[in-house]
């Protein structure tokens, strides 16, 4: 199947926060462009939920709301052998660090 999306999206693991009341729990990015996220994790939250995603790149809090575009719910045991299990998210508005992220896409 042909690549649909013109944002390139970049393979990196980074260790994030989440919530859509805080950012309580955590999981990993698989992938992330300027635009978005894919969360792997089995504690995904409702499409078009609102969330608040928190990590840290290069020594930098980034801080930035988003919306839950769609969810793939896996049972626990099931986890690590379905691939795209977690959910995707568009990036709203950056509360914080959102030029150390730019910087850090670019640099990648």
């Amino acid at each position: 199947m042909t690549e649909k999306r013109i944002i390139r999206r970049l393979k990196k693991r980074l260790t994030i926060r989440f919530g859509i009341d805080g950012a309580n729990r955590v999981a990993f990015s698989e992938d992330i462009s300027t635009t978005g996220m894919f969360i792997k994790t089995a504690n995904v939250c409702p499409p078009n939920s609102r969330i608040r995603i928190e990590f840290t790149v290069d020594d930098h809090l980034v801080q930035v709301d988003a919306r839950v575009m769609w969810a793939k719910k896996v049972p626990q045991n099931l986890f690590h052998l379905v691939k795209k299990s977690g959910m995707g998210v568009r990036f709203l508005h950056f509360q914080a660090g959102e030029e150390h992220f730019l910087r850090f896409l670019e640099a990648a």
